[in-house]
């Protein structure tokens, strides 16, 4: 009688659930930064906070907002 041993499995990717709230935060964060319009980016931190958004992503937009969120 054979027996039968699984064989190992492949790594998959990562995948990522993307919130389209949680982008589209931080889309209008980084179009306020641009436009220097300070007084509405707690509003839309608070936002992508609540949508999933980490701190290192609201950190990089805010160090340079030419970046793209992900």
């Amino acid at each position: 009688m054979q027996t039968i041993r699984e064989r190992p499995r492949a790594p998959t990717l990562l995948q990522v659930k993307k919130d389209p709230v949680k982008l589209t935060a931080l889309l209008y964060l980084r179009e306020a930064v641009v436009a220097q319009r300070y007084e509405e980016c707690p509003a839309f931190i608070q936002i992508a906070r609540e949508f999933g958004a980490k701190e290192r992503e609201i950190d990089e937009l805010l160090e340079d907002p030419r970046r793209t969120p992900r």
